[in-house]
């Protein structure tokens, strides 16, 4: 078993890069699922988490939901993916989170 805690604390501060969330919300059609992965392929990027699903909106038409995690991705490039994301046909949104290491959990 792996304690998390320990390598936090073992590990150099500057070690820890944020991670970036996107949300994609689109029309469910076959052609948005390769058009959003090839904005981080054509990049190198490799997502560390990708899920995708087909729900029901509030108006009962079918909605392709995804959510992709990034490692170590600069700021300025996260949020020209975003842009970028927006601009797909059938995308309807695009959310974008950063999550990382609080300070409290690197100095505990």
């Amino acid at each position: 078993m792996t304690n998390h805690a320990l390598l936090v604390q073992d590990a150099p501060a500057q070690a820890f890069k944020s991670v970036y969330c996107f949300a994609v919300h689109a029309v469910a059609e076959p052609d948005v699922m390769p058009r959003v992965l090839e904005l981080f392929a054509k990049r190198n990027l490799i997502p560390t988490s990708w899920h995708s699903i087909v729900a029901s909106d509030r108006d009962g038409h079918e909605e392709l939901q995804i959510d992709i995690q990034i490692q170590q991705l600069e700021t300025r490039v996260a949020e020209h993916i975003a842009r970028c994301l927006r601009q797909i046909a059938n995308v309807q949104t695009v959310l974008t989170s950063e999550k990382g290491y609080s300070n409290s959990a690197i100095r505990a």
